[in-house]
């Protein structure tokens, strides 16, 4: 068998076998390689390998003024939907190519799927990381059972020993991509969701440069129901998807960038088979702040107990910024689709998103280095129930009237109004009061 750098080929003779019925007209228009009956068969032959996730009523609708559905593919064995996806597609190669073993070279939810899912049907798989990735993707990849190679200083590194390693020994070197058989498995999250919630409004999905799961869902919706509004929301910072569409081909945004917060939401628009699905079948695409995805990942963790990445939490941040308003009152569904978030971002991304929300403020002011002054301060705060994290005085290079202090101060409340009843109670005591601005 010839090993290409990319499966089309492998992957439409393996989706030919599959029985096909009649074929949707609508549907024929927008993609030749993707139809309703597809997605179907990839549902079938997937169920005993993945999870059936919950779509389930959320705490937030009645904060935000609609019916909100998560859907938590989160809670797949790898903490990604893209198992879905890599499932159908190594379940769809060719036995002779299952035996030699297939190859992936990134650090991403795609590579980790492939690892778990590959080594579950007793395929070969070996996955080629940079030497940067973060030592707990390393340790995990090889707890699923995947040979784990730390190759290069960059992800290009890696994707070049990986193409080598796959012509030498005759693996097949698989990369993300909007073939047929992969976009089939992801759509299956529509077909989910339609039997799980009804009477559907709208769909919200993350977008981005990997927008598979967006046009495959989107095709099977529509087929079930064109009414139901198809959402995409991708990040300000590179709007990759409303770039390619606006130009009828995908595109690469010099201002992506490879930050691990953004993950797979980032990147170019890898392919115009999801391309022109989106164009034709998705209604609208939206693009949200940082800000407004690090409030939905604190939003998630408060009321749904769920701890997930950006990619996970940024269909709900265009709620939360107000992005939908023609939504208020609908009874609306959000994939909340990967929780792979690193340890040492999780920590980071909280008390980020606590500062954003108005909840953890700092202040500054100056008193009187006399025995009682501090304590009064202290008094102010308990009176107004803000929790002190920390405290600081400096002496030495404070530039005010001698023998005073100038005291930082870090002190959480509640909320934005909490917020501003301390700040005019300390106003009001010590009018230099000085607030950081977030």
């Amino acid at each position: 068998m010839k090993i290409v750098s990319r499966n089309e080929e492998l992957l439409r003779d393996a989706l030919s076998c599959i029985p096909q019925p009649s074929r949707r007209t609508s549907l024929a228009s927008c993609n030749k390689l993707i139809r309703f009956e597809d997605i179907s068969a990839a549902a079938f032959k997937i169920q005993c390998g993945v999870q059936k996730t919950p779509c389930m009523y959320s705490r937030l609708s009645k904060q935000y003024g609609m019916d909100i559905y998560l859907k938590k593919e989160f809670l797949q064995y790898t903490g990604s939907v893209k198992e879905r996806g890599v499932l159908y597609l190594l379940m769809s190669l060719p036995q002779d190519q299952q035996r030699k073993g297939v190859i992936v070279a990134s650090d991403s939810n795609f590579s980790m799927a492939v690892a778990y899912h590959a080594s579950e049907l007793r395929i070969p798989v070996f996955v080629i990381m940079p030497t940067s990735t973060a030592p707990g993707r390393v340790k995990m990849c090889r707890e699923y059972g995947a040979m784990v190679i730390s190759y290069g200083t960059t992800a290009k590194d890696s994707q070049v020993h990986a193409r080598r390693l796959a012509q030498e020994n005759g693996y097949l070197y698989l990369e993300e991509e909007d073939s047929a058989v992969y976009l089939s498995g992801l759509g299956t999250v529509g077909l989910e969701m339609y039997e799980q919630v009804p009477k559907l409004d709208a769909v919200i999905f993350p977008a981005g440069g990997h927008c598979g799961l967006l046009a495959g869902s989107a095709a099977a919706l529509k087929h079930l129901n064109p009414h139901i509004s198809v959402i995409g929301v991708e990040s300000e910072s590179f709007p990759v998807l409303q770039q390619s569409l606006k130009a009828g081909h995908p595109t690469e945004d010099q201002a992506c960038n490879n930050h691990h917060f953004y993950g797979d939401v980032s990147g170019v628009c890898f392919g115009s088979n999801s391309l022109q699905l989106t164009g034709k079948l998705v209604d609208k695409v939206v693009a949200v702040r940082e800000e407004d995805i690090l409030i939905s990942m604190l939003r998630l963790l408060e009321y749904e107990r769920a701890t997930v990445d950006a990619e996970g939490a940024i269909g709900l941040a265009a709620l939360v910024a107000g992005k939908l308003p023609e939504l208020k009152g609908k009874r609306v569904a959000v994939v909340i689709c990967s929780g792979n978030l690193e340890l040492h971002l999780l920590q980071q991304c909280i008390a980020r998103a606590l500062t954003l929300d108005n909840r953890v403020c700092r202040f500054s002011l100056v008193i009187s280095d006399c025995p009682g002054d501090m304590s009064k301060l202290l008094e102010i705060l308990a009176r107004e129930e803000a929790r002190v994290l920390d405290i600081k005085q400096e002496r030495t290079f404070v530039t005010s009237e001698l023998f005073t202090v100038e005291v930082i101060c870090t002190v959480e409340t509640r909320d934005k109004i909490h917020t501003a009843q301390l700040r005019n109670a300390l106003l009001e005591r010590y009018p230099t009061t000085a607030w950081t601005e977030r």
